[in-house]
């Protein structure tokens, strides 16, 4: 069987091409450590409320003017509930759940969270401006998961 010439050149280029992408994607995920996100830290969600860090959810401010918030969100409350941080430096924030999976978004930023039980998720953000921000659960949790709310208060104050 004879393969005409303008054919030969087309499977030739179409061969190229595959093998082109296939080698940037092989790239990309071997050498510039472009991976899917996944989850790395474990917790063990039977024990979050009595021997870990999440034992004790709170907020804690550096001296550099960053905050760590270590949170544990479950049917259907955030704890800590109020979180107040004094100026407008990094937060990080450290969260579990001990019961289903629940979503922590910052109402009017970019922060929009799955918070699962077994898996520690950690951000750090910096937010636009000072003020208080609405904290919302925007996964279906339950019946009372419309109430599931918390507040942060980003500004100028005495710290939580």
């Amino acid at each position: 069987m004879k393969i005409d010439l303008y054919e030969r050149i087309w499977l030739w280029i179409a061969t190229v091409m595959i093998g082109s992408f296939l080698a940037a994607i092989v790239l990309g995920a071997t050498m510039n450590a472009v991976h899917p996100p996944s989850h790395v830290e474990t917790i063990d969600p039977t024990t979050v409320r009595t021997s870990s860090e999440f034992s004790r959810p709170r907020v804690e401010i550096n001296d550099d003017g960053s905050a760590l918030v270590v949170g544990v969100a479950e049917m259907f409350d955030f704890e800590p509930f109020l979180i107040r941080v004094p100026s407008l430096g990094p937060i990080t924030f450290r969260l579990t759940s001990p019961d289903v999976i629940h979503g922590f978004q910052i109402v009017g930023t970019n922060v929009n969270l799955t918070v699962t039980p077994g898996y520690v998720i950690e951000t750090t953000v910096t937010l636009p401006k000072a003020g208080e921000y609405l904290i919302v659960c925007n996964e279906y949790c339950g019946l009372s998961h419309h109430q599931m709310t918390a507040r942060l208060i980003v500004g100028e104050g005495d710290g939580p």
